[in-house]
């Protein structure tokens, strides 16, 4: 009986190891399977991440008002248009984020574009820079392109950009028109802010309208708001009243056009063609083609190219010009605006060529000097000689 036992034991004992042998066994062949499926994985991420093109890509946008503005956000809505159809993305490869306002909420937009998947996020008003940087710091896979600003640089991130342009090219030339078609020689300019962009821009626009009429003066009021329709027409009524005939602006709305119409004044826009809003005022308008930075950054980015930090171009590159000029423009405009447009592509007009002096008398660029912006956002902010400013 003893012995039987035994012979039972030892039978369990070797049933025991044999099962704890294939177990150990079983284990590590769940183990190796689980090791494969993790590289596999990892395998599929990496060409997920490399086979990022055109058919796959999101982009955000994130903007201060709405394309109904008819001003800023309608122009570079139309870039986003002209960039989805040259490069073929469809609407849902499109995040856009309308009406944020410079605060707070610019922050949380920026991070619900970046949340739902954008490779790049552009952001397109002055105030939306620094929520910009800070999302851009969370998400160093995402590049981050910001109109307007100059603080890219210095954030030193290398997902951070800054694009604009030598919008003040195109409002020399818009100047040009204004300059010939005022009678009283006293232009009306309605500014957003006192910001060098919007400085620079009312310079320019001077200096066109000087260039063939030495007489004019100007006048320039701020709105303190990029977009208040009411303020806007406000402020070209007071223009109006100090007898300005001819009205330019940096605002986003129509309303400094048909406040002129209303007052049988003249006008020249800024974004938009406005002579459907205003027939019998608007002569012409600046504006931007913004798809060329759109289509430049999203190629660079699927080919593996560095952004640059800053980018600037104009005229030459067909970044800004003037819309066609509306039958209010005096005889003669056209061949005058053709002209310096062909002298500023060719090298041989700039702008801000010396000598010039700001309104206190100081000599701000001298004889023989040209001032050129080394960053993408203006940084020229003299109010010059002949302009008058009220705050």
């Amino acid at each position: 009986m003893k012995k039987i036992l035994a012979i039972l034991m030892a039978l369990l004992l070797c049933l025991s190891l044999f099962g704890c042998e294939q177990g150990k066994e079983e284990k590590q062949e769940e183990a190796q399977d689980g090791k494969q499926e993790a590289e596999v994985t990892d395998e599929e991420v990496t060409n997920e991440g490399e086979s990022l093109t055109l058919e796959n890509i999101k982009v955000g946008f994130v903007h201060i008002s709405d394309p109904s503005d008819m001003g800023y956000t309608y122009n570079h809505d139309l870039g986003t248009q002209k960039m989805m159809e040259t490069l073929g993305l469809s609407k849902d490869q499109i995040i856009n984020q309308f009406n944020v306002k410079e605060g707070a909420s610019c922050e949380t937009a920026i991070r619900e574009c970046a949340e739902q998947g954008c490779n790049l996020i552009f952001i397109t008003s002055f105030g939306f820079e620094d929520y910009a940087i800070k999302v851009a710091k969370d998400y160093p896979e995402i590049e981050f392109c910001h109109a307007t600003g100059y603080k890219a640089k210095s954030s030193g991130l290398p997902n951070m950009h800054n694009y604009f342009g030598k919008i003040y090219e195109a409002r020399y030339l818009s100047g040009i028109a204004a300059g010939l078609a005022t009678t009283s020689n006293k232009l009306g300019y309605v500014a957003a802010m006192p910001y060098a962009e919007c400085i620079s821009g009312f310079d320019a626009f001077f200096l066109g309208a000087k260039s063939v009429n030495p007489d004019v003066e100007m006048v320039v009021m701020y709105t303190m708001s990029w977009n208040d329709p009411t303020k806007e027409a406000q402020v070209t009524q007071a223009l109006i009243n100090q007898g300005c005939d001819v009205i330019g602006q940096h605002c986003d709305s129509t309303a400094p056009a048909t406040t002129a119409e209303a007052n049988g004044v003249l006008h020249v826009g800024y974004n938009s063609d406005m002579t459907e809003a205003a027939p019998n005022a608007s002569i012409t308008s600046a504006v931007w083609d913004w798809s060329r930075y759109l289509i430049f950054a999203i190629n660079s980015y699927l080919e593996g190219k560095e952004i640059p930090v800053d980018w600037s171009e104009g005229l030459a590159e067909g970044v800004c010009d003037i819309t066609p000029l509306s039958k209010n423009a005096a005889p003669g405009t056209a061949e005058k605006i053709e002209e310096a447009k062909q002298a500023i592509i060719n090298g041989e007009l700039e702008v801000f060529a010396g000598p010039l002096k700001d309104n206190e008398g100081n000599i701000v660029v001298e004889e023989g000097d040209v001032y050129v912006d080394e960053q993408s956002a203006p940084a020229f902010d003299k109010v010059l000689e002949g302009i008058t400013v009220f705050d």
